[in-house]
């Protein structure tokens, strides 16, 4: 009969430490019903019924997990069905529009610096020449 006792003493302490750590290591806003300060003094005052009370009526309810390959809102997308979007420096469309719009840039400041050239050798002939007549 000893042995009993001890083996109920050590199940109701379980039980009150493991509802305690529960209650507490909960957020605020996930308890059910009551404040966790009330749930807390319910679990101390009135074990084991308090202990027992929490887990049914107190604790916060738990999903249970969806199979898997289903979409739960919030979750995101499962892996195989996921939207691919590509970074643009692995997307080989955009690199090919990227390189040329280089090649257009670049050939448009390359005709602009041409054009600027040959005007300004212009204008140095023009200089030279009437230099050259006045001198």
């Amino acid at each position: 009969m000893g042995r009993l006792f001890v083996l109920l003493a050590l199940v109701y302490l379980a039980l009150l430490v493991v509802a305690l750590i529960d209650c507490l290591s909960c957020e605020d806003f996930e308890i059910r019903g009551l404040p966790k300060a009330a749930w807390v003094l319910i679990i101390l005052l009135f074990s084991p019924l308090g202990a027992i009370v929490w887990f049914v009526a107190g604790r916060p309810q738990r999903e249970m997990p969806a199979p898997p390959g289903t979409w739960r809102a919030g979750n995101g997308f499962p892996e195989r069905s996921r939207p691919r979007q590509l970074a643009p420096d692995d997307d080989p469309e955009f690199l090919r529009d990227l390189a040329a719009r280089t090649r257009r840039d670049d050939e448009d400041l390359l005709r602009r610096w041409e054009a600027d050239l040959r005007r300004r050798e212009e204008e140095l002939r023009r200089r030279t020449s009437k230099d050259e007549t006045e001198s």
